[in-house]
């Protein structure tokens, strides 16, 4: 009688012999090539004819690239990581896969590179699954109307120039003057919202991503932001394939119906890692050297920004991509390539940044291609004429600086003007509500402000939430969950906001 051990290994014998059965015998095929040259984050490989472009590359030590360019007699292959560890001769082999990404909810809340591994110490993510860095954007008939709002809390935004759901708006302007604060106020506002953020770094130094970072973490919902980094230290490719990596993971939020927002900071510097590894792979320059396809790298990226229809779910992708001018320059390339690309531009403007106007949003350049249809009814009724009046004062603020005596007409537009301006004018980091810019614009619109100096209307802001929330709830209420404002509610937020006015007066010297 067989012992249980001897048991066990007849049976193992048995499956030993199964699988032998099973294989198949035969010659295999496997093609190898060789590397040619290495350096500077590109490697030259020899062979591998039957590679395609995009493929994902193995090399014998562990690394990965992609093949960037298909030349007769060798591939230019970008990598990701340890380029010193490569050295000419070594083998590599295709995988006959394209550049893969995990995407799920267990990215939430986290910091990774674009590969999705964790840079933030929470220990490995469990994903649902791979997906590919370069999708097809969605057909036409596959897109739903820009109706929805996307309430950024900064008021010369939301009043002037309305983004809404599926909206791909630039923001855009010189170095260091609010361009990221911008973006940044858009995702903490999302702190009460359905609306996923990504928040994609794309060469910028380790202390601004961190500050970014912190900001996020401490006045958002980082709970339902990812932060994909590809920092200024990183490899030319995971720069490269950051802004794709990003928009693969918040297309996983909105195949499934719901609502993204995407920050890419900043597009110029993707331009130039694209430049670079286009110089290194050999390619031909053109203007400003970058290669011809540099238009088509940023267009199939922005084009995945939609608003689906019905049929397809009903979510939305929102696009906030973020470039760099040098002196002002809108005309250079990058620049005109990405304004030709998105549905409007907020245009930063550094003499008004440093005359201490922030955010230093140009109304008179700036634009959104979609604008009051997206725009929360409320909102647009108050602000009616806001626009047009502000265009106005700083027409008439540059003619009186020649000098002379404005009648009382144009005074009385150059005093609204200011009024408008120090509204605008908001600290950072600190996005208002709905409800709270409705009350704004009415109390300027309805005259109440007419008697408060602009200087002290940052006075009168502070602790508005509290105020309306004591004084007029049904008002709050109504227009935080429909946008709206019927005539009763107007009335009573009026009153509210007059009564504000008049416990401030003492405060302010006045009666």
């Amino acid at each position: 009688m067989a012992t249980a051990p001897d048991a066990r290994a007849e049976a193992w014998l048995d499956q030993a012999r199964t699988r032998i059965g099973a294989a198949a015998l035969g010659p295999q095929v496997e093609q190898i090539g060789r590397v040619e040259e290495v350096g500077d984050g590109i490697a030259l490989v020899s062979g591998l004819p039957d590679v395609r472009l995009d493929e994902l590359l193995r090399f014998d030590k562990g690394q990965f690239g992609f093949a960037q360019m298909l030349e007769r007699d060798h591939i230019g292959c970008v990598l990701f990581d340890d380029v010193s560890a490569i050295e000419a001769g070594d083998t590599v082999r295709g995988t006959g896969d394209v550049v893969r990404v995990p995407v799920g909810a267990a990215l939430l809340g986290r910091i990774v590179d674009p590969l999705g591994r964790p840079l933030d110490g929470k220990g490995p993510i469990a994903t649902e699954a791979l997906e590919p860095i370069e999708r097809p954007a969605p057909a036409i008939i596959d897109r739903d109307l820009v109706t929805e709002p996307v309430q950024t809390g900064l008021v010369v935004v939301d009043t002037l120039f309305a983004l809404g759901r599926g909206q791909r708006e630039l923001i855009i302007g010189d170095r260091a003057i609010g361009k990221t604060t911008i973006a940044i106020d858009t995702i903490i506002n999302q702190k009460s919202s359905d609306i996923v953020c990504v928040y994609i770094a794309v060469g910028q130094k380790s202390a601004s991503v961190r500050r970014a970072i912190d900001a996020i973490q401490t006045r958002g919902a980082p709970q339902r932001c990812i932060v994909v980094v590809a920092g200024a230290a990183s490899s030319p490719g995971l720069q490269w394939i950051a802004p794709y990596a990003g928009f693969t993971m918040a297309e996983h939020f909105r195949d499934r119906g719901q609502h993204a927002l995407v920050v890419i900071d900043d597009l110029s510097k993707h331009a130039a890692s694209h430049r670079e590894i286009a110089l290194l792979t050999r390619q031909s320059p053109g203007r400003e050297a970058y290669p011809g396809d540099v238009f088509y790298v940023h267009a199939r990226l922005l084009e995945r920004a939609a608003k689906l229809s019905k049929a397809k779910g009903g979510g939305s992708l929102t696009a906030l991509p973020i470039a760099e001018t040098d002196a002002g320059n809108l005309s250079a390339y990058i620049p005109t390539n990405l304004i030709s690309i998105t549905d409007g531009q907020i245009v930063l403007d550094a003499k008004l940044f440093y005359q201490g106007q922030k955010p230093a949003v140009d109304v008179g350049t700036s634009v959104s291609r979609v604008g009051g249809k997206t725009q929360a009814p409320a909102l647009r009724q108050a602000a009616e004429t806001l626009r047009l009046d502000y265009a106005q004062f700083l027409e008439l603020e540059m003619f009186t600086r020649f000098g002379g005596m404005p009648d009382m007409r144009v005074r009385q537009q150059l005093a609204r003007g200011a009024r408008i301006r120090a509204i605008f004018a908001q600290p950072q980091h600190a996005p208002l509500r709905l409800a709270d810019e409705v009350a704004l614009v009415l109390a300027l619109q309805s005259g109440l402000l007419d008697s408060v100096e602009p200087q002290g209307i940052a006075e009168f802001r502070q602790g508005l939430r509290d105020i309306l929330d004591r004084g007029a709830p049904d008002a709050v209420r109504q227009i935080q969950d429909t946008g709206m404002l019927d005539e009763a509610q107007r009335s009573a937020l009026i009153a509210t906001l007059g009564g504000h006015l008049r416990a401030l007066a003492p405060t302010r010297g006045e009666g």
